[in-house]
């Protein structure tokens, strides 16, 4: 990953709670409490053991614009970006009045790399508004470390127990699979997701979609995240399905409605790739850790 640092970082105690449709990230500042390791991260984000999350969300120190940041699945990974997770934290950049409503675009940096953000509206309920330029999408195996030596003369994956399998990879910032399929269930799901995402062609894994237009603005689909497993929605993964709709000439460039278990989010897809995602994002909480919890972290 673009300006990964092996070291993990450290945070406070207090955290803040939000998601994107059902996919809920923490937001916790950069403090001395307690050490991201892997066995921490899998416990704060544990559903019953911890505060439970799809992923914590680290606002560095420093100040901003640009806001630094880092992103960890629940498994304990590092990962490289998540459309819900900055808007997640924009919107508590918002709340804590670092960033304005309707003031204009701000910047973050993640995995070294910037991406530009904007709070529209606070909507009563505690509901933010927020888009995020995500920059250009790159498509092909190259772009998300997929060995083109392992895909048949078809450019197919061979998957074990399923067969060939046509992809679409599509790189937004962290890889992605798109399969346009008419078989959008759960099964589906939980028979292609896991075998996909972990499959050893892929150098660094790779979150899967599965997808289906059904007209030219609107196109559906089921997530399965690297790292996390099913979700709800996912901003990136709204995004990729966009992308590789756009890019096989499924939908037309412009705004498209991608449809989730959790709701929609609106990606704006140019013929150039250029990406923006735009949707709501629901604040549910805050609170602090315990301090007998984080010595069980420090021992983790």
């Amino acid at each position: 990953m673009s300006g990964y640092d092996p070291t993990r970082p450290r945070a406070g105690r207090l955290w803040y709670k939000a998601h994107g449709l059902g996919n809920d990230y923490l937001v916790v500042e950069e403090g001395d409490a307690w050490t991201l390791s892997p066995g921490a991260v899998e416990r704060v984000c544990h559903r019953t053991r911890g505060v439970g999350s799809d992923g914590i969300v680290v606002l560095l120190a420093g100040g901003g614009p640009p806001f630094r940041l880092r992103m960890f699945n629940p498994d304990g990974g590092e990962f490289e970006r998540s459309g819900n997770g900055l808007r997640v934290l924009a919107s508590w950049l918002r709340r804590t009045g670092r960033v304005g409503t309707g003031g204009g675009p701000f910047d973050v940096e993640v995995g070294g790399e910037g991406v530009r953000m904007e709070v529209h509206a606070v909507e009563p309920g505690g509901v933010y508004d927020v888009s995020v330029a995500m920059g250009r999408a790159r498509v092909g195996p190259e772009a998300v470390a997929l060995d083109p030596a392992a895909l048949d003369p078809e450019g197919r994956l061979e998957l074990p127990d399923v067969g060939p399998m046509a992809l679409r990879p599509v790189s937004i910032g962290n890889p992605h699979a798109v399969v346009f399929t008419d078989d959008l269930t759960e099964e589906a799901l939980h028979r292609l997701g896991p075998r996909i995402a972990t499959h050893r062609a892929f150098a660094h894994g790779t979150n899967v979609q599965l997808a289906r237009p059904i007209d030219r603005r609107t196109v559906e689909a089921l997530i399965w995240e690297r790292g996390v497993g099913p979700t709800s929605a996912s901003g990136t993964s709204s995004c990729a399905v966009a992308v590789a709709a756009v890019h096989e000439g499924r939908l037309p460039a412009g705004e498209i409605e991608v449809r989730m278990e959790g709701g929609s989010l609106r990606v704006s897809v140019t013929e150039a790739l250029d990406v923006v995602l735009r949707g709501p994002v629901q604040e549910v909480t805050t609170g602090e850790l315990g301090e007998g919890f984080v010595r069980w972290l420090e021992g983790s």
